[in-house]
């Protein structure tokens, strides 16, 4: 069932989600990335330790992509038209991460049903990693939005 704009209310958080983040699944996710052979941090314990680092962590555009993956699931059928986000603690596997949002604002842009969320990456602990802003362009049966005709974009801070 496709996301209504209509039916958000500023303040719903969207169902969290949990994820586990192994070894094996950062070193595919570097095979594919092709970073330029400058990966030991994100594969590598020892290495990541020599570089002042707890253990190995998860590049930061594949969060990036798990916040981008969680906000599309709970658009359903709608667009992230935006995806901001502030890189607070290194996120280290493997581990279990939680990823959590809440609505913070729904405007009319431009023609577009605008849902503006926090999202985060969280720990074991609640300890957030990883923060962000998105833009999440939602239909509604009431007032049609249009949909964008390129897809969404992602800055990195």
């Amino acid at each position: 069932m496709t996301r209504d704009y209509d039916q958000v209310e500023m303040g719903d958080e969207l169902v969290p989600a949990e994820k586990e983040v192994t070894d094996q699944m950062v070193l595919d996710f570097c095979a594919v990335w092709g970073s330029g052979g400058g990966t030991a941090r994100f594969t590598d314990h020892e290495a990541a330790r020599k570089e002042g680092l707890p253990q190995a962590i998860v590049p930061g555009i594949m969060s990036m992509n798990y916040m981008a993956q969680f906000l599309a699931g709970w658009a359903d059928g709608g667009l992230v038209k935006k995806l901001d986000v502030v890189f607070r603690q290194p996120v280290v596997h493997p581990q279990t991460i939680s990823l959590v949002g809440v609505v913070t604002d729904k405007n009319q842009v431009g023609g577009e049903n605008q849902v503006e969320c926090d999202v985060y990456i969280q720990n074991a602990h609640g300890d957030r990693l990883v923060g962000g802003k998105a833009t999440v362009v939602l239909s509604s049966k009431e007032s049609p939005a249009k949909q964008p005709g390129r897809r969404g974009t992602t800055n990195r801070k």
